[in-house]
């Protein structure tokens, strides 16, 4: 009770020291105040409240929209079992090329994106940015040749951009580091649902819509598929929350306590106009770990291209069409389940380095089992695994990187969209490791792959160590003696007291 009621006395008065320079007003100083002094159970009482209240008004819409974000991205994967090539007169590696052309369009906005979302009411500018991919997507339907659908993909990965990097922009803002990781998991579980109703609903339209009213069945799909992403864009505008200080569904006592809790957490309030666009991008770009966190992203990206083309790679398996696209259903489910129960214990034991590791040895395994055997029933076991390792770890490295750059708010915005942007980027060339002809084995992707998620673990050991030595190096700056700092002067706004990277 003493350390807890000390602990909470001294982020209290960190964040209670200059509150001109840190955005805070008078009321929200006095507010923090009563905070610092507040009891444990008190605390307990109302962050319980709070979290279940940002939970329901967030997490729901987000999971969602990345669904749907998802959906229209890898549709063409179960547009490719319908009459897509054919009727495009697609012929060798265009669909690798359809494929990775909508990353180029994705990356170019990424930045951008992320910085103006600081700038502009998030819940706003991400309705219309998914507005806009719905009805690209829905006129994919229209396309007559290939070069139609080419220039239809790279504009859709243009308006996909501002969303994903946006969304954990949005959920750094309201969670704290414990609490992140397993946000983020049921975040990117519309990723895994998405994998698995794509199949079916795939299944569905291909096997009883092709042909009617004269329109080809993967064009139903297009059509479908759009219509429903632009419904629920409208819907989202209405239902997402934008920043704790300007949210109207919570009392004035919980957007401070919100805001506070947050302060306790990375040491400094999330101001919007703490820091110039040109400021974050500079504190951004000047701190060396980004980098090492971008080559780590990028890495876990990589490992996931299969997934583009897991529907080609599953039919090897001598299945028809729609059984194929069936049976993708509960790869994917299992994936989900396991993703929730890593990144619970991931936000649980504050651990992301030991996860990470594991997570993405497993998916190897799964790489060297399927291009080592042609037996069906254990490369379909390996199909589980391939997924179930590398998209839990990449949940976790998402919660990572949000975690290491926590303030200033702009900081943290470009960060998260340049890790993510270079680590899109391997989805450009990602695509072609797993070429047509080299079905059914599909050695060189499989074992590109396999390779790629070893460097994934050996990437995770060397982000650990380095935030241990920077851990260590924070835990003496924080040590006074003689009413002196053993160390360099801190710099208030990159390191603020008290602050710990997650290992």
């Amino acid at each position: 009770m003493e350390k807890f009621s000390e602990e909470v006395e001294s982020q209290g008065r960190m964040v209670t020291e200059a509150p001109r320079h840190r955005g805070l007003d008078e009321n929200q100083v006095a507010l923090f105040r009563q905070f610092s002094a507040a009891s444990p159970d008190w605390h307990r009482n109302i962050a319980t409240r709070l979290t279940r209240k940002v939970d329901l008004h967030l997490l729901p819409m987000l999971m969602l929209m990345y669904m749907l974000n998802f959906l229209d991205r890898s549709n063409l994967s179960q547009a490719r079992l319908g009459t897509l090539e054919d009727d495009l007169g697609m012929t060798g590696t265009d669909f690798n090329l359809a494929t990775s052309i909508l990353f180029v369009g994705y990356i170019l906005m990424q930045l951008p994106s992320n910085l103006l979302i600081t700038r502009v009411t998030p819940s706003v500018y991400l309705a219309v940015a998914m507005t806009i991919w719905g009805v690209i997507s829905t006129a994919q339907a229209a396309t007559r040749t290939f070069a139609s659908l080419v220039i239809c993909r790279f504009f859709l990965g243009f308006a996909e951009a501002p969303f994903f990097p946006g969304a954990i922009f949005l959920m750094s803002s309201w969670y704290t580091r414990r609490e992140l990781a397993l946000r983020i998991a049921w975040f990117y579980c519309g990723h895994s649902v998405a994998n698995a109703f794509g199949g079916l609903l795939g299944a569905g339209v291909l096997g009883n819509l092709s042909g009617a009213h004269g329109i080809a069945g993967w064009r139903w799909l297009f059509i479908i598929e759009g219509s429903i992403t632009i419904f629920f864009a409208i819907c989202s505008a209405f239902i997402l929350p934008d920043y704790p200080a300007t949210t109207k569904w919570l009392s004035l006592e919980e957007r401070a306590y919100a805001q506070w809790r947050l302060a306790k957490d990375a040491g400094e309030v999330d101001v919007a106009d703490a820091s110039s666009i040109k400021e974050g991008v500079m504190l951004a770009l000047r701190d060396p770990r980004l980098y090492l966190f971008t080559l780590l992203q990028h890495c876990s990206l990589l490992s996931q291209t299969f997934q583009y083309f897991f529907p080609t790679i599953l039919q090897t398996l001598g299945y028809g069409n729609i059984e194929t696209l069936l049976l993708t259903a509960p790869v994917w489910a299992v994936c989900f389940l396991v993703s929730l129960v890593v990144t619970y214990t991931s936000g649980r034991f504050a651990d992301r380095s030991i996860h990470i590791i594991c997570l993405i040895l497993i998916s190897a395994a799964g790489n060297i089992i399927v291009v080592a055997t042609l037996n069906n029933a254990v490369r379909f076991f390996a199909l589980f695994l391939l997924p179930m390792g590398a998209v839990p770890a990449y949940q976790i490295i998402l919660a990572w990187v949000a975690n290491s750059f926590p303030r200033p708010l702009v900081k943290r915005s470009a960060c998260i969209s340049f890790t993510n942007m270079v680590g899109n980027s391997a989805n450009i060339y990602g695509t072609y490791m797993y070429p047509a002809v080299n079905g059914p084995r599909y050695l060189a992707g499989g074992g590109a792959t396999a390779a790629d998620a070893l460097l994934v673990a050996v990437l995770a050991i060397i982000v650990r160590f380095v935030l241990q030595r920077q851990n260590r190096k924070l835990a003496e700056r924080d040590t006074f003696e003689a009413g002196e700092l053993r160390a360099q002067p801190r710099d208030p706004i990159t390191t603020p007291v008290g602050f710990r990277y997650i290992l």
